[in-house]
């Protein structure tokens, strides 16, 4: 099995759990937690901030004496959840009443900001691309939408059979136009329309000099793929099977930017948008 390919464990609160150290990098940190109704699950950010969304359900998120609330939604392709910021050096507890899937996406961080509540009707919910490049963002805590010290997390869904983190790009190299971020990609898929279980989607990522990685990953519901390095894309969601990911990046810049870079191979793909048309299958989640 590839080392830049994981796969969430069957049982137990904790699903999947990529730390630094895990990865081989020094940033970027991701935690997947399901609780059963009632439970709650507690856990120390130590040097690390950290983002807790719903992946679905609702939980209560609690740091020190204080509490917050994340409402959530009933799975990731009903919009945008909101979200709850918890700083670095907490110790945090998050139960919740009817049971849910959590995301706790993480950066080791220098600052120590406000434990804090980001709502999901002040998400900016962009459409990108065009036509069968067509995917939409959901951009949570990026420079301009919500502080944090280094933590960049963005999600991002893809209709049955398009393509999306496209062209490929990479964001390994700090300079003009370009930042230094590790990124941790989380899909889910939808299931097909029968119910028949969660689909497939794929994700390609390559490298450059100096940069050898070389993976077209076959993913599926709760699987992961870490990207140190190198062009990565497209996503590909299947024909049938909508697709998910959620995007968590952090790096050493002084800034907190995501800049990225395309292969100059592909990125005159760009210059045929403006020619087409949104897919009209977008927005998910209802209108904005």
């Amino acid at each position: 099995m590839s080392q830049h390919v994981l796969h969430s464990t069957p049982t137990g609160q904790v699903a999947l759990d990529v730390t630094p150290e895990s990865a081989g990098w020094t940033y970027s940190g991701l935690r997947v937690v399901r609780l059963d109704a009632g439970e709650y699950y507690e856990t120390a950010t130590s040097g690390a901030e950290v983002l807790v969304l719903a992946l679905s359900g609702s939980c209560r998120v609690r740091c020190g004496d204080d509490e917050l609330v994340v409402a959530g939604r009933a799975d990731v392709f009903s919009g945008p959840s909101d979200f709850v910021y918890v700083p670095r050096g907490s110790d945090v507890t998050i139960q919740s009443d009817d049971g849910g899937r959590f995301a706790l996406a993480s950066a080791r961080c220098d600052r120590t900001l406000p434990f804090r509540h980001g709502a999901a009707a002040d998400v900016p919910v962009e459409l990108r691309g065009a036509g069968s490049a067509s995917r939409q963002v959901h951009n949570l805590c990026l420079p301009g939408t919500f502080e944090a010290d280094r933590l960049l997390v963005c999600e991002v869904l893809t209709p049955s059979g398009n393509w999306s983190s496209y062209p490929p790009h990479k964001h390994d190299a700090a300079g003009p136009g370009e930042s230094a971020l590790e990124e941790i990609y989380y899909f889910e898929v939808a299931e097909g329309p029968g119910g028949e279980g969660p689909g497939i989607g794929y994700q390609r990522v390559y490298g450059h000099d100096g940069a050898p990685i070389d993976e077209l990953a076959e993913v599926r519901m709760g699987d992961a793929v870490l990207i140190p390095y190198g062009w990565h894309g497209p996503s590909m969601a299947a024909p049938g099977y909508d697709l998910y990911y959620l995007n968590v990046m952090a790096g050493p810049g002084e800034e907190r930017a995501w800049l990225i870079s395309d292969d100059p191979q592909h990125a005159w793909v760009r210059d045929t948008w403006a020619a087409q048309t949104v897919d009209p299958r977008l927005p998910m989640g209802g209108p904005r």
